[in-house]
Formats: structure tokens, C-alpha cells, sequence
């Protein structure tokens, strides 16, 4: 609506009388107290079963941690050697496969080997008959 100004919202507008108002006030300002640095530390000082009992979860949750720690260790270590192993096997692997086709090309050199002796052996025995006769 122009020219018509609106109220602003807030404290004021919310139609309770002022002995609501000040009750409101006054809880309020000791909700912020409450808060303050001096009872903070007033709370911290003094040991209650509450923060006896939070003392021993944190040294719980402390130990937890140490033992999940060490476990995650021994895990790692675990597969670190499952990895070198899986390495290591598979160069095993990889010089089997290399043993094996030096021993084919040995027999295969072998079996050319046994047919030129024996290619020989006949092409002497040819020259002794002609040789002979």
C-alpha cells in the first residue's frame, strides 16, 4: 500500500502485557548467562558422575581407536604381502611361460638335430657303397 507505513515486527507488536514481556526478558537473559565463559569453566572445574562417565567413554573410544588403528595396520600389511605375492606369482608365471618355450625350442632344435644326423648318416653310407663298388 503506498504511502502507508507498516509497522516494523518484533518485541513491540506481539500484543502481551508487560509482565509477560518481562518474564520472556528475564529467561532470555539467563539462557545467555548460562552460556557465559565463567560458568563454562565453573562446569569443567568441578567433576560430576557425568563427566567422570564421559571421561571413561573418550578413554574407551581412545582405545577403540587404537585397536581399529592396529587392525587397519595388520590389514595393510596382509594385503601388501597378498600383493607381493600375487606379483610375485605372476613372474612366476611369466618365467614358466619363457622356461617352456626355450624347452619347445630345444626339443624342436633336437628333433632338426637327430633328422641332419640322420640325413648324414645316410649321405655316408651312399658314398662307402660307391666307394666300395
Amino acid at each position: 500500500m503506498p504511502g502507508r507505513v507498516m509497522p516494523p515486527s518484533g518485541r513491540g507488536m506481539d500484543n502481551k502485557g508487560p509482565k509477560q514481556k518481562l518474564s520472556q526478558e528475564v529467561e532470555q537473559t539467563s539462557a545467555y548467562c548460562d552460556n557465559s565463559p565463567a560458568k563454562k569453566k565453573k562446569a569443567q572445574s568441578s567433576k560430576t558422575p557425568a563427566s567422570y562417565s564421559s571421561d571413561l567413554f573418550e578413554a574407551e573410544l581412545a582405545g577403540a581407536n587404537r585397536e581399529v588403528n592396529m587392525l587397519f595396520s595388520k590389514y595393510s600389511e596382509v594385503l601388501s604381502a597378498f600383493v607381493s605375492y600375487s606379483e610375485r606369482a605372476a613372474i612366476d608365471a611369466s618365467q614358466v611361460r619363457e622356461l617352456e618355450d626355450i624347452l619347445m625350442e630345444a626339443r624342436n632344435l633336437e628333433s632338426h638335430l637327430k633328422e641332419k644326423k640322420e640325413h648324414l648318416r645316410r649321405t655316408l653310407a651312399l658314398i662307402s657303397d660307391k666307394l666300395q663298388g
